[in-house]
């Protein structure tokens, strides 16, 4: 997000903090979120199988259903609002869209409401935007790994789903590139990120230019009886910008919600391989497991 002090610059999305996030952005500061009730004790043993390979499976599911999740439609809703010094919401940029498929196939996004924005003190860029569509859904598939320092931290459960958990940190940030420095939470089972929580980098901290981005936290559900796609991502957090170059220096207290509904395969010829098997026709409706209980609400 850009600051607008005696200049217009950019917004932000805020989020759970991450207990492996934020190496390298000092320059902004959040107000961190105590993780959800149904986390577990962490178990900091070392697997019965190697991590290595526990990786490269998980890494595995996640490119299947990275494959599925682009054969599917469904809906967004992403909120911005900054809060005052008094807890009242003095801004908000809200959005509805439809991810879907236009006549000849291709999959595009449609904007189902956008009322004009009543931001004034933060502006949104087009990095909040790519967040909001690209980062917080986040997948780790088979060829996003090399990009990744990726430490397994231990085992634990989230409600009923016993997890593997792992710090993901970027190697390298290439110009134009987003990524994941937070943790992931791998069902132990299913082998796919049940939970997200991070933050998505770099931050472009120059003078006149300040565009930062606070930590988020993401939580799939089990919706088809196979994929754990997701459903919730929420956050808060205050970002600090520095001023300079004729603007102001601020704090400004940010708060985020994002949902995914809607869920529907597109099209009948589409073939969803789980697992090396044709999973098509034998999928559940949307019912399946989840984390944090109830869907957590606003």
């Amino acid at each position: 997000m850009r600051n607008r002090g005696w200049m217009a610059l950019f917004w932000l999305l805020a989020l759970a903090s991450a207990p492996g996030s934020g190496a390298a952005q000092g320059k902004d500061s959040f107000t961190p979120m105590p993780l959800d009730a149904g986390f577990g004790r962490m178990d900091l043993s070392q697997p019965s199988i190697p991590v290595d390979q526990i990786i490269k499976q998980f890494a595995a599911k996640e490119t299947e259903f990275q494959d599925a999740l682009n054969h599917y439609t469904y809906r967004r809703v992403a909120r911005v609002q900054t809060i005052d010094d008094d807890g009242k919401v003095d801004g908000e940029w809200y959005e509805v869209d439809d991810v879907i498929f236009d006549p000849s196939g291709a999959r595009t996004e449609k904007v189902v409401y956008a009322p004009a924005s009543t931001l004034t003190r933060v502006m949104m860029s087009p990095s909040d935007l790519q967040d909001i569509q690209h980062g917080y859904p986040f997948v780790l598939t088979t060829a996003d790994v090399p990009e990744y320092d990726i430490k397994y931290v231990g085992r634990q459960r989230v409600d009923e789903v016993d997890c593997y958990v792992f710090d993901v940190t970027p190697k390298v940030i290439e110009k134009h590139k987003r990524y994941l420095d937070g943790r992931i939470w791998v069902d132990a089972t299913d082998l796919q990120i049940v939970v997200t929580d991070g933050r998505m980098v770099p931050d472009d901290t120059k003078k006149g230019q300040e565009d930062l981005h606070p930590p988020f936290m993401t939580w799939r559900q089990q919706v088809d009886g196979h994929y754990w796609f997701p459903v919730y991502t929420k956050g808060e957090g205050v970002l600090h910008f520095s001023g300079g170059y004729g603007y102001m220096a601020q704090d400004v207290h940010i708060r985020d919600v994002v949902k995914y509904t809607d869920y529907k395969r597109f099209g009948s010829t589409t073939k969803i391989i789980y697992d090396g098997q044709d999973i098509t026709n034998n999928s559940q409706q949307p019912n399946g497991r989840q984390t944090g209980g109830q869907t957590p609400q606003k």
